[in-house]
């Protein structure tokens, strides 16, 4: 039997409420499901909450909201965080995907999180609707 986790991408206004949502949706109130993307990764490959035999979807409904909500303004702030805490020979790059999620270019962090969802988990393992 397969399992659906349904994120809801109307509660999606920010990067911490994706991580609330994704959490809630895998593991019920409170839920951790990742809280970067790294850890999202693992999650997905380690049996953090999702069936061990890979057989799970994930649902984001809405997630045109999310889109816009986890857009390049979003990724902007994301990585100047990062930035702060980028070891000194990782700086470059990282202000290099600042520059141009400013501009509006590159990769989202929805884009990204599609990715590893995408990779992560069994072919069609995403659903967005």
């Amino acid at each position: 039997m397969t399992v659906t986790y349904v994120i809801d991408g109307s509660r999606v206004t920010g990067l911490e409420q994706f991580w609330e949502v994704i959490g809630e949706a895998v593991n019920g109130p409170g839920g951790y499901f990742g809280r970067n993307l790294d850890a999202l990764a693992d999650c997905l490959s380690g049996g953090m909450g999702a069936p061990d035999d890979g057989d799970f979807v994930f649902e984001w409904r809405d997630h045109a909201s999310s889109a816009q909500a986890l857009g390049h303004e979003e990724t902007a702030r994301w990585l100047r965080q990062i930035l702060t805490r980028a070891h000194p020979t990782n700086r470059a790059s990282v202000q290099e995907r600042l520059d141009e999620a400013l501009a509006g270019r590159g990769p989202t962090l929805f884009e990204l999180i599609v990715e590893i969802l995408t990779r992560g988990g069994a072919p069609g393992a995403l659903r967005l609707s």
